[in-house]
C-alpha cells in the first residue's frame, strides 16, 4: 500500500508540473481578457500544488517509510535523506557526507534547471513557458508517453491530440 501512496505523490507533483507550463503557454496565447483571468487563476493553483506535492511527494523516499522495497514488483524507493544514496560525481566528498542541498527531501526550490541551460545555477523555476518545453502538444505527449492513457479508446487520443494542436496554433499576434 506504502508503495502505491509513493508512486502517487510522484505521479501528483509531475502532472502538476505540467499545469505550471501549460497554463503560462496558453495565457501568452489568450486574445480575450475572460480567457486570460481564468488561465492565469488556473496556473496560480497547479503552481501552488506542484510546491505542496513537490514538497510531500519527498516523505516517499526520507524516513520513516524509505527504504521501501515491494517484493511483488521489485519497485524501489530509496532514503534520499542517506547520504549513501546520494551518488553525483558533481558534489565533494564533504557534500556527499553532510548530504548535499540538492538531495535534501523537503526542500523545494531553488532547483537544478538544466531544461532551460545545464550551465545554469540551481535557481527557482518550475518549467519552461515555451511551447516546446510545456505546451499543449508538450503536455499531451508526455501524458500518453508516462501511460496516462493506456486502455483509452483510439479516438480520444485522436481527439485529445486534435484539439491540442488547435490550442498550440493559436496566436495572440493580429489581435488587439
Amino acid at each position: 500500500m506504502q508503495a502505491i501512496a509513493n508512486t502517487a505523490g510522484f505521479h501528483f507533483a509531475y502532472i502538476e508540473q505540467g499545469g505550471a507550463s501549460l497554463y503560462p503557454v496558453l495565457a501568452l496565447k489568450a486574445t480575450s481578457l475572460e480567457v486570460l483571468r481564468i488561465l492565469i487563476s488556473i496556473g496560480g493553483v497547479e503552481i501552488d500544488h506542484f510546491s505542496l506535492w513537490h514538497d510531500k511527494m519527498g516523505n516517499a523516499v526520507s524516513q520513516p517509510v524509505a527504504p521501501l522495497f515491494d517484493p511483488v514488483t521489485g519497485l524501489t524507493f530509496p532514503d534520499f535523506n542517506n547520504p549513501a544514496n546520494q551518488h553525483n560525481a558533481q558534489l565533494s566528498t564533504a557534500d556527499q557526507k553532510a548530504g548535499s542541498q540538492m538531495f535534501q527531501t523537503n526542500l523545494i526550490q531553488p532547483e537544478p534547471c538544466e531544461f532551460l541551460n545545464p550551465n545554469l545555477p540551481p535557481c527557482s523555476i518550475i518549467r519552461p513557458t515555451l511551447s516546446q518545453g510545456g505546451g499543449p502538444m508538450a503536455t499531451v505527449q508526455s501524458f500518453i508517453a508516462d501511460g496516462l492513457f493506456f486502455g483509452q479508446n483510439p479516438r480520444f487520443t485522436e481527439q485529445l491530440m486534435d484539439l491540442a494542436s488547435e490550442a498550440e496554433a493559436a496566436s495572440r499576434e493580429g489581435q488587439n
